[in-house]
């Protein structure tokens, strides 16, 4: 694996916009908690991801009772190993329901089905929705196609399963945040190109989504925010290796770029404006949207990356998580 300590293959930091004031003291704690990532580090951060941050309480996927929660073994990718899928279902019968697929976060390098999937269990609480959560194999141990032909394969598996589910098979949207809203439109842009599955909508919540570090946003946060600029590095070299940033670079990788974004679903995607996949972010917007897919971007001021995630008090915060729940309330509504 390339090493991330070439200081020749950045340019001094371009300046950023500043954090929301009501965001910077969970900022503080979180650079605090977290270890800067790297090889050495790596092992410590996955475990993290695994335990919660100190004084987190564990999340309860049953809501209570009302999710009934199961794992379940599935074919991988053609001559690959199994992988995990954790499902999420109402506790009460019901018709079929629309599923939201999940792939989670981390960089591709740590996380696990069950990071992230709480944002979407108050509608599966609320009988609104199955959730399918997916466990990718992780970079560098399993570099690209690994992850992305592991979500996909889970994704096809859903599909096929959709009855015994209690999933309505033509109203599937897939969501992932961070490397799993990369993952997310990875997968989405293999199925429109394979014919299967025919997704509803896809949910980018500051997606990771280009290798080339060449823009502005990409350069501009140096051993602050979350997730900077040598983050970035050791996560795409994790996942590419040699490869990263050069010319053999599948867009189901990096899914910035695919040239044709036609026939994709439509799209919610967000950002915030003080994050180092801001503007990659942008440009996917606009390059859907001139595709001619749906699409709600929204850009939050201050935002740092994953900052509604973890700073839920915070104004901008709830802004944030509302304006994606109605989308995604609408969406299962149909």
């Amino acid at each position: 694996m390339t090493e991330t300590t070439d200081d020749q293959i950045f340019p001094d930091a371009p300046v950023r916009p500043p954090f929301d004031p009501e965001l910077v003291p969970v900022l503080e704690l979180v650079r605090e908690a977290m270890p800067s990532l790297s090889a050495e580090t790596l092992s410590v951060a996955r475990q993290q991801s695994t335990d919660g941050f100190p004084g987190m309480e564990p999340v309860d996927l049953t809501v209570g009772g009302a999710v009934t929660v199961e794992e379940r073994q599935v074919p991988g990718p053609e001559g690959d190993p199994d992988i995990t899928l954790l499902i999420l279902s109402p506790a009460t019968d019901g018709p079929p329901r629309p599923a939201v697929y999940h792939t989670h976060g981390g960089g591709m390098v740590i996380g696990n089905r069950r990071l992230g999937v709480e944002m979407f269990l108050d509608q599966v609480a609320a009988g609104n929705a199955v959730v399918v959560s997916v466990e990718y194999r992780l970079a560098p141990e399993h570099p690209d196609p690994a992850p992305v032909e592991d979500c996909y394969a889970g994704l096809v598996w859903t599909a096929e399963n959709a009855a015994e589910l209690g999933i309505e098979p033509e109203r599937i949207m897939i969501a992932g945040a961070s490397a799993g809203g990369g993952l997310a439109a990875g997968t989405a842009l293999l199925a429109r190109d394979r014919a299967f599955p025919k997704l509803s909508h896809q949910i980018l919540i500051c997606p990771m989504l280009d290798d080339r570090f060449e823009t502005h946003s990409s350069h501009m946060l140096d051993d602050e925010g979350v997730w900077d600029r040598q983050a970035n590095l050791f996560g795409w070299t994790a996942l590419l290796g040699d490869r990263r940033g050069g010319p053999d670079v599948s867009p189901y990788a990096a899914p910035a770029r695919a040239e044709d974004l036609t026939g994709l679903p439509r799209t919610y995607i967000d950002t915030g404006s003080a994050e180092t996949f801001r503007d990659e972010t942008l440009d996917y917007a606009r390059r859907l949207s001139e595709a001619g897919v749906s699409v709600d971007l929204h850009m939050w001021g201050g935002g740092f990356h994953g900052f509604d995630l973890m700073a839920g008090h915070a104004a901008v915060s709830r802004a944030s998580v509302a304006t994606r729940e109605e989308f995604v309330r609408r969406a299962l509504e149909g």
